[in-house]
């Protein structure tokens, strides 16, 4: 039977409240659980004591006979020091624009480098002229 330690929802309309619950992975959500471990309250403020509530030994054995906590309670639980914190994949690669638009912007950098360089060698013909004319 594979163990599931998750969040069973309760309260009244969008005024949520949680179980923490450890379940069997095929019941619903809010369905028949094996045993209540602690509760949420996501309506309390972040450092208030009574938002998390959890039967920190109770967890650590249901842990250990192999049950395995959801996404959102393993960073709860990281934060605790009861499991290790996961280590999160950075994205490799940004999304790129198709072909075409990189290579007109590669065209507009191009001239925008030549203008830059032609206005440069002016500027210095410029100020390179009248310096030889007053001598």
């Amino acid at each position: 039977m594979a163990l599931k330690i998750r969040l069973s929802r309760g309260g009244a309309k969008k005024r949520p409240f949680y179980k923490i619950v450890v379940a069997d992975a095929r019941a619903p959500r809010d369905g028949r659980f094996i045993e209540k471990v602690g509760t949420y309250n996501p309506m309390l403020p972040n450092d208030n004591g009574q938002r998390w509530i959890l039967d920190e030994d109770r967890v650590k054995h249901w842990l250990s006979v192999g049950a395995q906590p959801t996404d959102r309670l393993i960073r709860f639980f990281a934060d605790k020091g009861l499991v290790a914190k996961p280590v999160r994949a950075e994205q490799t690669k940004q999304p790129q624009p198709k072909a075409k638009a990189q290579q007109r912007a590669k065209d507009e950098a191009d001239r925008a480098a030549a203008l830059a360089a032609e206005a440069a060698s002016a500027a210095e013909a410029a100020a390179a002229a009248p310096a030889e004319a007053g001598e």
